[in-house]
Parts: C-alpha cells; structure tokens; sequence
C-alpha cells in the first residue's frame, strides 16, 4: 500500500512539494446528490423560492468554493484554475422523494491535480441548496459525494464505477 504523501520522514503533518512534477493539463469530476421532497424540488424548478434562484446561486457558490479550496483545506496546494462548470440535474420518483444531482468539472495546468476543488465545489453547491431551502424542508440529505474521474499527471486517466446508491423507504 502506497505511504500517505500529506506527512514527513518524522510522521509530521507537511504540504507536499510539486516542485518537480512537470505542469500538465489536469481535469477532475466530482459529483453528489442531496435528497428532498418532491414539493421541494417543485419550488426550485419552478423558480418560486423565497431566496431566489437556488440552481443558479448554488452554482456560483460552487465556483466560489472550488476557488478557495486551498484556503479552506490547510494541506491543500493554491491553483490556477483554467475552468470551473456546475451541472445539475433533477431526479424526481413517484413515491414522493426526489433528488439533485450536482457534478463539478474543474481544471488546470499544473503540477497537481483537482480533485480536492471538485469536491470543495460539490459540497459547497449542495450546501447552498440545503441552506436556500431549508426553511421548507429540513429532512434534506446530502451523499454520494465522490470524484468520479480524473485526468492527467503521473497516474494519468481514473473512472471511479459506482453504483447508485438504493432509496430508503
């Protein structure tokens, strides 16, 4: 099993060095899901919600999140980066619960990847959909937060293969 890179010969937390890894273009998916009740997802696709337009102010925030992540995760290296895209997507069933899907694509060229800010971007994005609707729905969940791919540097290409995590009743 490879060792952990975030810490030194002493067993001391440390920022790794990038110093010598050559910049190549990097990309990292990430994507999750926050849960609700239909009647919620109703409000937010309809645009009728007290706070606004919660899709549209939550991809922001994504963007904003993926920006600061070094500021935000002590280890994590500061990054140029080139491009930052919010999707979502609605999952409505009929037994009443429904669901967001929220994917993050950023990139970069550099010596390290993305990962950290696709995931930043992720949860910040449901977060805000949490916090712009919880006035009506408090039972919110958010999961399934995971990088789904990643592209680029040393290791080169990874696809993570889930499976779709079963509703609860």
């Amino acid at each position: 099993m490879p060792a952990l890179t975030h810490f030194d010969d002493q067993g001391q937390a440390h920022m790794v060095d990038v110093a010598a890894k050559p910049a190549t273009h990097r990309i990292a998916v990430a994507s999750g899901r926050i849960s609700m009740r239909h009647e919620t997802l109703c409000l937010i696709e309809s645009g009728t919600a007290k706070k606004g337009d919660v899709l549209g102010i939550a991809r922001i925030a994504g963007i904003q999140a993926a920006k600061k992540t070094s500021d935000l995760i002590p280890l994590c290296h500061p990054l140029t980066l080139t491009r930052i895209a919010i999707d979502f997507e609605a999952v409505d069933s009929e037994n009443s619960t429904a669901s967001i899907i929220c994917s993050a694509t950023v990139e970069t060229v550099g010596p390290t990847g993305v990962e950290m800010e696709a995931l930043t971007a992720v949860q910040i994005a449901l977060l805000t959909i949490y916090d712009m609707c919880k006035a009506v729905d408090r039972g919110m969940s958010i999961y399934d937060v995971y990088v789904m791919e990643k592209h680029g540097g040393k290791s080169g290409s990874h696809v993570t293969h889930r499976f779709q995590r079963p509703q609860s009743n």
